[in-house]
């Protein structure tokens, strides 16, 4: 198995990680065609600490592995998506919950989540913020206070707004203080990074979407225009695996040529 490939682009040495967002496939098989993976159950409900280093072990050290913040700190208890959280939540206390704010509810949520990257020995813990909670004055300032505190009790952190925060130039704030800017590429190109370039790929229109040859070509050569140390691309649609082993296929054929 080939992993943690290591490119040369311009004057930067370029690692490139890609992988699927969940399990596709057994973990023996994705080991096979991916260098990183996604959990997403940390962000239904987080899974017993034993069961991620089970998975751990399973997947090998060679995988990278990031992880999804669970739904009590991103989504509000309205999301249908709760219905997979196996918890109650008591009437006077919903407005507690998600949309980044810093509760004692919603720290000890992102604390059981940073429990979970530790069993799994994960890189980077990813927040996905759901668009409803769009740019304001009031919402850029409860982001940047949550992530100034969540900086303090996990390093690699990354954020994925949607909604109106979309070519909002005052994402660049969350940036300057650390967090990396996730983005899906056929969306929009993230305008500000530093070293790091994660991307999730939803595909286009569609979660049923299977991206083409001539797409993730495309992909790879923008990629390898930028100047960022290190990018993650991790697909999240019907067909994860079957791009997943396509660009791994097409990004060797780039450097064999």
């Amino acid at each position: 198995m080939e992993c943690n490939l290591l490119y040369y682009s311009g004057n930067t040495d370029l690692m490139i990680y890609y992988g699927t967002c969940g399990f596709p496939k057994s973990k023996r098989v994705l080991r096979e065609y991916i260098n990183a993976v996604e959990i997403q159950q940390t962000f239904y409900n987080p899974p017993p600490l034993e069961t991620l280093e089970k998975w751990r072990r399973e997947l090998g050290d060679e995988i990278n592995v990031h992880l999804k913040a669970w739904q009590l700190v991103s989504h509000p208890p309205t999301s249908p998506t709760y219905r997979r959280a196996k918890i109650v939540i008591p009437k006077d206390k919903l407005d507690r919950y998600g949309l980044l704010k810093l509760t004692e509810e919603v720290k000890e949520a992102w604390l059981k989540t940073v429990e979970a990257a530790r069993a799994v020995k994960g890189d980077v813990i990813v927040v996905q913020t759901p668009p409803s909670f769009g740019y304001s004055k009031e919402n850029l300032e409860r982001a940047k206070n949550f992530f100034r505190w969540a900086l303090t009790t996990w390093k690699r952190i990354g954020w994925e707004p949607r909604g109106t925060w979309v070519g909002r130039p005052e994402v660049r704030e969350i940036v300057d203080m650390g967090i990396i800017h996730i983005v899906d590429p056929f969306k929009q190109w993230p305008p500000y990074y530093e070293d790091i370039i994660y991307l999730r790929l939803h595909g286009k229109g569609s979660y049923r979407y299977e991206y083409s040859e001539e797409e993730l070509k495309d992909l790879i050569e923008r990629i390898m225009e930028t100047n960022a140390s290190e990018v993650h691309v991790m697909f999240n649609n019907v067909y994860m695996m079957r791009d997943v082993v396509k660009f791994k296929r097409l990004l060797e054929e780039r450097f064999k040529a």
